[in-house]
């Protein structure tokens, strides 16, 4: 089996947060199988470029890895004059209900509650989403080496407080719950900006989560927030760039998710008691943007007023940021932009100088392109920055072209 070297990336990448799942439970810890599949995966990166990617692409990192662990088990053994702990062995080709299993165990064992919820939520991603640090500190918005202690810390607790690898029993799930959600609708989040495995990972998850809860509010809501937003997946990037809500192509977003999404609306919403669910009202706005015929005819009206509820529960910038979006197609650019330069401590964050980078070039802002730069340096993905940048400079060539 041949890929190119992208392919081949994206493929270990993938395939390691599966084989990682299982080897926690294998080896017990979460160091010692995250250091083995790194271990693991530096090996297929060198080797399968080369020598072509196996038939078992699992199989092989799962037992290059577990051989790691054994060997790291043996040397610290003899260093420390004892004798080896026995290792179980893997089959290198579980079946899917067991890679399941084990990649719910793992989540809940990140998000266990004797870890914070930023604990919870920074180890799931960096390990079920298999995120860098980087790209965990960015979600987190956080400094990376922050980052990097608040996750040493968490793995040593688990180790320290033997938090067990297991699906928790019913009476302790909703202890579980607000991390676990985090966690998937981060992950989801990580994967809509291009990788599909991602937001594959985060459905299944959801999924799951619901065959748990199957009457939590939390549970539902998140589920048809998840398949609302992956309705447009084929619609949302032509030729590897993005395409905005404004200019999908409707006729390519799959309406049995839209369908399946806003059934689970409406069910969380009977469930939901006195104070709204985040994930409820959430799921409840991406259904407006889905059932509207046109982008034109969104009711924008409705999409504020669930913003306006959203937050009275979850009042943040990232969320004023989002309604301000909204605010901008119903009373324009301008209304918005003084809304968005109102939001505080959102200055290391990309999508706050990429929105202001959008409705100053509605304005016809030549600050647009400044704005742009500063979405770039604090980590705009390509594709969405050079879709802007293309707009931004031909509505400069335009107006030149009329001078």
């Amino acid at each position: 089996m041949t890929f190119a070297g992208d392919a081949v990336a994206r493929l270990v990448r993938d395939e390691g947060t599966r084989v990682l799942a299982t080897l926690v439970r294998v080896t017990g810890s979460v160091d010692r199988a995250e250091d083995a599949v790194q271990d693991a995966v530096v090996r297929a990166l060198e080797t399968w470029p080369r020598d072509g990617v196996p038939a078992n692409p699992r199989g092989w990192l799962l037992v290059a890895a577990r051989r790691r662990a054994v060997d790291v088990v043996r040397r610290e053994a003899k260093r420390l004059g004892k004798e080896a702990d026995a290792m179980p062995a893997v089959d290198p080709s579980p079946d899917p209900l067991s890679v399941r299993d084990d990649l719910l165990r793992l989540v809940f064992t990140c998000c266990h509650p004797a870890l914070s919820l930023d604990a919870q939520v920074a180890l799931a991603l960096r390990t079920l989403g298999g995120l860098s640090t980087a790209e965990v500190a960015r979600a987190l918005l956080l400094p990376e080496a922050t980052l990097a202690k608040r996750l040493t810390r968490a793995k040593q607790k688990i180790a320290q407080a033997r938090i067990p690898y297991r699906v928790p029993s019913s009476e302790e799930l909703p202890a579980r719950l607000a991390g676990v959600a985090s966690t998937v609708y981060l992950i989801f989040n990580e994967g809509y900006t291009g990788r599909a495995s991602l937001t594959a990972e985060a459905v299944r998850l959801a999924r799951l989560l619901v065959s748990l809860m199957p009457d939590e509010p939390t549970a539902l809501g998140l589920l048809a927030l998840v398949l609302l937003q992956d309705a447009r997946r084929e619609a949302r990037f032509s030729s590897g760039s993005p395409v905005l809500l404004a200019f999908q192509d409707r006729s390519l977003w799959d309406p049995e998710l839209i369908k399946e999404g806003v059934s689970l609306v409406g069910a969380g919403l009977r469930r939901t008691p006195s104070v709204p669910n985040q994930y409820v009202i959430q799921a409840a706005i991406a259904a407006c943007h889905d059932l509207a015929p046109t982008y034109e005819e969104t009711n924008w009206d409705a999409v504020i007023s669930w913003y306006d509820v959203l937050l009275s529960i979850q009042d943040t910038p990232v969320v004023r940021l989002n309604r301000a979006a909204a605010v901008a197609e119903r009373d324009g650019p301008a209304t918005a932009l003084a809304l968005v330069d109102a939001l505080p401590g959102l200055e290391d964050y990309p999508w706050w100088h990429a929105s202001r980078a959008e409705l100053l070039h509605r304005l016809g802002s030549p600050a647009a392109s400044e704005a742009l730069d500063r979405a770039e340096a604090t980590g705009l993905p390509d594709g969405h920055a050079a879709h802007l940048r293309q707009r931004i400079n031909q509505l400069r060539q335009t107006r030149t072209m009329d001078l």
